[in-house]
């Protein structure tokens, strides 16, 4: 990525930090409309959950410039997350709704550059999380 798209990315989630709480629970309720099956996967408090998930990608925002850092806890996560049960092909729906919610959440502000630039984003981290399922996978 681009020192351009990962200011970009940055930017654009500091400002859902505010309205965090509302991101994470239209990214969950976007998530399970298109894939009730999904729902089974999760267990708590989804209030708590979305604070993980906002905690996250907060986490991989602000290592986007250190991906010797960040890859192999995007591999360790995607291990914990095979465990979960899930798979492959989830990846594809969540980032869907990944750039679905931050359209609604950032309204105009989410302009094709900034589109562009979290779609990049999130094909590099979904990338790196598959081939770990992929890898575990095969193994087991």
């Amino acid at each position: 990525m681009t020192p351009q798209e990962i200011a970009l990315v940055r930017t654009s989630f500091t400002k859902l930090g505010p309205i965090a709480e509302q991101i994470s629970a239209l990214f969950y309720a976007r998530l399970f409309e298109l894939d009730p099956a999904l729902r089974l996967l999760f267990h708590g408090d989804m209030r708590v959950q979305g604070r993980k998930l906002m905690g996250m990608i907060g986490t991989a925002v602000s290592l986007l410039d250190q991906p010797d850092t960040l890859m192999p806890m995007l591999r360790q996560l995607s291990s914990r997350h095979v465990v979960y049960g899930v798979r492959h092909e989830h990846y594809t729906v969540v980032g869907e709704v990944l750039l679905w919610t931050l359209q609604k959440g950032l309204g105009p502000e989410f302009t094709p550059e900034v589109a562009g630039a979290w779609k990049k984003t999130y094909t590099t981290l979904a990338d790196t999380m598959r081939g770990a399922v992929t890898l575990h996978q095969a193994v087991a």
